[in-house]
């Protein structure tokens, strides 16, 4: 039996808004798990600043070339980066501000290397994709975010 195009297009129509239903659905997982991997790694990396303070110094003093600041801001405010912005994106608290305060950190890290391992480097480049996507498209349904920025927003003149 021959099909026409027409015919072809109205069967394949409800497949696709089904579809689009279920990808749909899994948007605020999907964009859950991505705060959670981020988050994590961040946050994973600050505790591991804070085990072993001298050495994270001494990284921050010989190895670490973080631009327009001395060794001991530096240390400070990227293991301060790496441990409440995460909380923060995990929440979907200030999910956007958090992202970008993430793409920072994650940016200033990879410059302040004078050597990347190829596989370090696409870890963050992965981190800086999903950083992105939060930050252009929100921290999603299921974040503290999509509860309370409507009700803050309401109250604005």
């Amino acid at each position: 039996m021959y099909l026409t195009t027409a015919q072809r297009v109205t069967t394949l129509l409800p497949l696709l808004a089904t579809a689009q239903r279920l990808l749909t659905h899994l948007q605020a997982p999907a964009t859950l798990a991505a705060r959670v991997f981020v988050g994590m790694a961040f946050f994973r990396s600050g505790l591991t600043k804070i085990a072993d303070w001298d050495t994270t110094l001494a990284l921050f003093a010989d190895e670490y070339h973080v631009p327009l600041l001395p060794p001991d801001v530096a240390a400070v405010a990227g293991t301060f980066g790496e441990l409440f912005f995460p909380v923060l994106l995990v929440f979907g608290l200030l999910g956007r501000f958090s992202a970008l305060s993430l793409s920072f950190v994650n940016i200033v890290a990879v410059l302040s290397l004078s050597e990347i391992a190829p596989a370090a480097l696409q870890q963050h480049q992965f981190w800086g994709a999903l950083l992105l996507g939060i930050l252009l498209w929100g921290p999603g349904k299921w974040s503290v975010d999509a509860w309370w920025w409507p009700k803050v927003t309401r109250q604005l003149p």
